[in-house]
């Protein structure tokens, strides 16, 4: 049997994926093409003549027009392909499904941490979050302190002491999106269900005010809840000490949280995809839209973002809307970005990355069109703003930049409490409260980067897996992990650098 050295992915499209290095001269199989160049494994080669300024069709989508005249067997990528206008038809809610859920009695389950509130936390951290940088350093003393005094040792039932610290919180206006954005995203941190007990610690004198942010958002039980000032204790040495005596007083409560069964619909899943490469479309993401497609059924919820990373794909979101006022939402939120890039001199096309580019994507409505398979086939029901809390459940959108850090950080604060990381050039990435799986797109990655990487997805292209049985594994895997089996990157202890609030306003 000849071995699969292309692959076309619609009968639409006029270019295939190589999933193996091709030499110039060599026959693609089962296209019956001639390389005319080598072309990269992940990359792009003609199937037939595309003309000048006609458009290059992959996934049956546009991603692209062609800038030369391109014969078949050409390798396909930015030297000669680039982006242009062109028409959308949005379709709102026209795609629509009638959702087959799992029986109640039959539903998936997990151990998790049921809180006071009724959240669920897939781990039971204790944390500090501060208001404004001023306060960064004595939140990483306190953690420090608690650590070597080995105060912890005596709570076994505490995962660590997290210092969630930033580069904001003052000499910014209060009465704009990108401070209520801040404070979203601080509070989302603050009350998130992987917390057991949380210090809010500020300089005093900032504009992000505690009692202000508090006056807000309410302020939580004093059991799980404290906040003070470092101005108010008297300085640095004073904060410390008394930090310490507040955690050592409720250590005992957050030691005696036990994790119990509960139904998957308490999992809500941040998705997201980084280094992502010419297989992201192919492996790693339409495997985890199946594993969000099997939690939506099972009463769960699935979180895309990073908007800039839906650009060119966002009709087909459109056309999954359950009703037309979250479509437009949705195109609301593409024309602000749209706005946004070209007020701060730049383009949507900004990203692909260089390591995208090595990888095998060209233009950004390639890598759109390849992320948002993450989001599987289930209707849209849910449009929210960064870190805002996300009420729906199923499948739900939320703003945010392509920057996986502060993507992450807005949808663990909107409430998410595992996260599920598509990539292809081998990202490492984790977080501190929530675990992040790792899915790579390739084996030759996977292989090389294996202590790093928890699913390998390379496998659907290595013809030993198929894509249903993959992202059957993946949302196995999932519930084994909100149930504490660790991560990779927790074995790794990643997550203490990784909160990175996405900022907007005008820093004075």
């Amino acid at each position: 049997m000849t071995p699969k050295t292309s692959i076309q992915l619609s009968e639409k499209d006029n270019v295939a994926v190589v999933p193996v290095e091709v030499a110039k001269g060599e026959r693609v199989e089962p296209a019956g093409i001639i390389a005319s160049q080598p072309v990269p494994r992940g990359h792009k080669l003609a199937l037939r003549p595309i003309e000048e300024g006609q458009a290059v069709l992959k996934y049956g989508q546009i991603i692209g027009f062609a800038s030369t005249h391109i014969e078949p067997g050409e390798h396909v990528h930015v030297h000669n392909l680039s982006m242009g206008d062109f028409e959308r038809d949005y379709a709102f809610g026209k795609a629509t499904v009638e959702s087959t859920m799992v029986p109640d009695a039959e539903r998936a389950t997990f151990e998790g941490y049921r809180r006071e509130d009724g959240k669920v936390g897939t781990r039971n951290y204790i944390g500090i979050v501060t208001s404004v940088n001023c306060s960064a350093t004595v939140a990483k003393h306190i953690a420090r302190e608690i650590e070597k005094r080995g105060i912890l040792d005596d709570y076994p039932n505490v995962d660590g002491i997290v210092p969630i610290v930033h580069g904001a919180g003052c000499c910014t206006a209060t009465d704009d999106e990108g401070f209520n954005m801040l404070q979203r995203t601080i509070w989302g941190h603050a009350r998130h269900a992987n917390f057991a007990s949380m210090l809010m610690l500020g300089l005093g004198c900032e504009a992000n005010q505690i009692p202000l942010m508090l006056d807000v958002m309410g302020k939580p039980a004093e059991e799980t809840f404290h906040y003070t000032t470092i101005q108010q204790e008297g300085g640095t040495r004073k904060t410390v000490e008394e930090a310490v005596r507040w955690f050592q007083s409720i250590l005992p409560r957050a030691n005696q949280a036990h994790r119990e069964t509960v139904p998957a619909s308490e999992l809500t899943v941040a998705l997201q995809c980084g280094g992502s490469d010419g297989y992201s479309g192919i492996t790693a993401n339409p495997a985890l839209g199946i594993a969000i497609d099997h939690l939506v059924r099972h009463g769960g919820s699935g979180v895309l973002a990073e908007t800039p990373e839906i650009y060119g794909a966002e009709h087909l979101l459109t056309r999954r809307a359950s009703t037309r006022d979250i479509g437009e939402k949705l195109i609301e939120r593409i024309h602000w970005w749209e706005d946004y890039a070209a007020r701060n001199g730049g383009s949507m096309n900004n990203n692909p990355t260089p390591g995208n580019k090595a990888g095998g994507l060209t233009t950004i409505l390639e890598k759109s069109l390849g992320a948002v398979a993450k989001g599987g086939s289930t209707n849209l029901v849910g449009v929210y703003k960064y870190a805002e809390p996300i009420t729906t459940k199923g499948f739900a959108f939320m703003d945010s930049p392509g920057y996986d850090p502060a993507s992450i950080t807005g949808e663990v604060a909107s409430g998410c409490n595992l996260v599920a990381f598509t990539t292809g050039r081998g990202s490492v990435y984790g977080n501190k409260p929530v675990p992040s799986l790792k899915l790579a797109t390739n084996t030759p990655m996977y292989d090389h980067m294996s202590e790093d990487m928890d699913i390998n997805c390379g496998t659907i292209v290595d013809g030993t897996q198929s894509l249903d049985e993959v992202g059957e594994s993946i949302f196995k895997k999932m519930l084994a992990v909100a149930s504490g089996e660790k991560t990779k990157s927790e074995e790794l202890d990643f997550g203490d650098a990784e909160f990175v609030p996405w900022q907007v306003g005008a820093q004075m």
